[in-house]
């Protein structure tokens, strides 16, 4: 099977999560979910339509749907079983299936769905893998993660002490003067 695209979409065909697996241009990712809901015969209990280049295995989710966008030549029973997966995916991470949620969580969206597709073809993982996959730390990040927070630490302690100092030299400089001046400082700042 050669998935191209998957994506979660309206009912009208406009993208709300689209992830590409292989080269793809925008506009014809966008050309073909536009076309999507125009294919589409409601009478029917199918749950793939095709035409001459392409083949959309969907899924109704409330108000939205799940597709993905195979070759012709794709096994059918692979696609579906992949679509199952994509569909358990978007519960996971988000709590209801509406447009702004999707929206919102979008990357863990897509970060999932690769994990799900790799180039193309489906990895052999499950939810649970998936889960886990998209929640691994790596190292990089906590030392990064480390200097930033150090970095943050060190900033405070420096406004801290400039500050104090500020503080002081205000304190000196109004001590220091005479009474006069202070009552001049005091009516004029």
């Amino acid at each position: 099977m050669v998935l191209l695209a998957a994506a979660v979409c309206t009912k009208a065909g406009k993208a709300i999560v689209s992830r590409q697996f292989v080269e793809m241009t925008r506009t014809r990712i966008e050309g073909l979910l536009a076309a999507f809901p125009k294919l589409m015969n409601t009478g029917k209990q199918h749950t793939f339509v095709e035409t001459e280049s392409v083949r959309y295995v969907y899924q109704p989710m409330e108000k939205l749907y799940m597709v993905l966008i195979t070759t012709k030549n794709s096994n059918i029973l692979e696609d579906l079983e992949t679509l199952r997966l994509f569909s358990r995916v978007i519960p996971e991470y988000c709590r209801a299936l509406e447009e702004n949620e999707i929206s919102e969580h979008c990357f863990d969206l897509i970060f999932a769905f690769d994990e799900i597709v790799a180039l193309g073809y489906r990895e052999n993982v499950n939810l649970a893998q998936i889960r886990t996959f998209t929640e691994m730390d790596s190292h990089e990040e906590k030392v990064f993660r480390a200097v930033r927070e150090t970095q943050e630490r060190e900033a405070k302690a420096e406004m801290r002490r400039k500050a104090k100092e500020l503080q002081q030299a205000q304190s000196v400089g109004i001590t220091g003067m005479s009474h006069h001046a202070q009552l001049l400082l005091y009516f004029n700042p």
